[in-house]
């Protein structure tokens, strides 16, 4: 994808009407792309954290696998203790994909290259003056101008290994730490939400990917994830695609696209992936570009990716963005924070020992 304009202050609007509707949203923003891109950059480039007051309600949440923070408040004190930690970051747009309307609300998934030096102890560890680049992507739900409810995953793992950190010390001593009672708690109402809602019947699709392009990606993800049927990745995608996932990893064609779902199905056992929010807009190459918002739910009862099996019950939030083109995904980003998962695997160990 081509990186985004940056939205400085000073940036003229984009088209003379606005793109979408925006009832109930500051004149200056032309579109929900243009808000997302430019508030973004006033944050954190523009280092006006103190606008977070702004763009956040008073009572939003922000789900990360790392910890749940609520309200405005507290996304400013996050933000500043990620600036002490990696004061020069950006955070590069690549794509906004949006739904929604402005009077229900819009639904934004932001997807990020964000680069940034470690020059500041970080709750990975100490200094260690390296610089970093990893994906990142958000989705928030954006009405009357405000920010009312945020999704964020970024890839932990990525970061702990450019940063020069052994990643399984880390995921140990942060399994050590005691865990946020509001992580707890939406942690285990997610895993019965996911485990009592999803089951693995294969869904058939009888569209196409031109006139139902949410509804060829739901197809896709049901028959993967759910039903098994690893094969359907031959069918979906581009002989050349390339899936950009955790780890900053970059895998090309059908093959190494299948083997990516088979070693995560192969090691979360018993799993089951929600489908929880789509939304869709056209590309410039003349396809569509589609965002999800997913979860998944399962056992570490494999050795595949993360150590002998131990069986903990595993919750894992991802969002992807998919690029369609003539029929096909040519290009995916699908964003997780596997640090996570060994902080899941290591505290349930540790309540055993312990």
């Amino acid at each position: 994808m081509d990186r985004l304009q940056n939205h400085y202050d000073s940036a003229p609007s984009k088209t003379d009407a606005k793109a979408s509707s925006m009832a109930g949203f500051d004149d200056e923003f032309t579109d929900i792309v243009d808000y997302i891109l430019r508030i973004t950059y006033r944050i954190w480039e523009g280092k006006q954290i103190g606008l977070c007051y702004d763009y956040y309600s008073s009572d939003c949440p922000v789900y990360t696998m790392a910890g749940i923070t609520i309200g405005a408040e507290e996304v400013t004190q996050n933000t500043l203790t990620t600036l002490a930690s990696f004061p020069d970051r950006t955070l590069g747009g690549e794509n906004v994909i949006w739904g929604g309307n402005d009077i229900d609300g819009y639904h934004t998934s932001h997807l990020i290259k964000t680069s940034m030096t470690n020059l500041g102890a970080s709750d990975m560890g100490p200094s260690s003056n390296k610089k970093t680049t990893f994906w990142v992507i958000a989705h928030c739900i954006v009405k009357n101008n405000i920010i009312v409810e945020e999704w964020l995953v970024r890839d932990n793992y990525a970061l702990a290994e450019q940063l020069g950190f052994d990643v399984h010390q880390v995921a140990m001593e942060k399994a050590s730490a005691p865990i946020q009672q509001r992580l707890k708690d939406w942690n285990d109402s997610e895993l019965h939400r996911v485990e009592k809602s999803v089951t693995h019947e294969r869904q058939p699709f009888s569209g196409s990917s031109s006139n139902d392009p949410e509804g060829f990606i739901a197809a896709l993800l049901q028959n993967v994830w759910n039903a098994r049927l690893l094969g359907d990745a031959f069918q979906s995608y581009s002989e050349d695609a390339l899936l950009h996932c955790s780890r900053n990893q970059v895998l090309k064609g059908h093959e190494k696209i299948a083997a990516f779902y088979a070693q995560i199905i192969g090691t979360v056992t018993q799993l089951k992936f929600s489908y929880d929010y789509s939304c869709s807009i056209p590309n410039a190459s003349g396809g569509t570009d589609v965002a999800v918002r997913w979860t998944i739910a399962g056992n570490h009862g494999g050795p595949g990716l993360y150590g002998e099996p131990s069986g903990t019950p595993l919750l894992i939030l991802g969002e992807s963005q998919f690029r369609i083109i003539d029929g096909l995904i040519t290009e995916e980003w699908t964003i997780f924070d596997e640090l996570s998962i060994l902080v899941q695997i290591y505290r349930a160990r540790l309540s055993i020992t312990g």
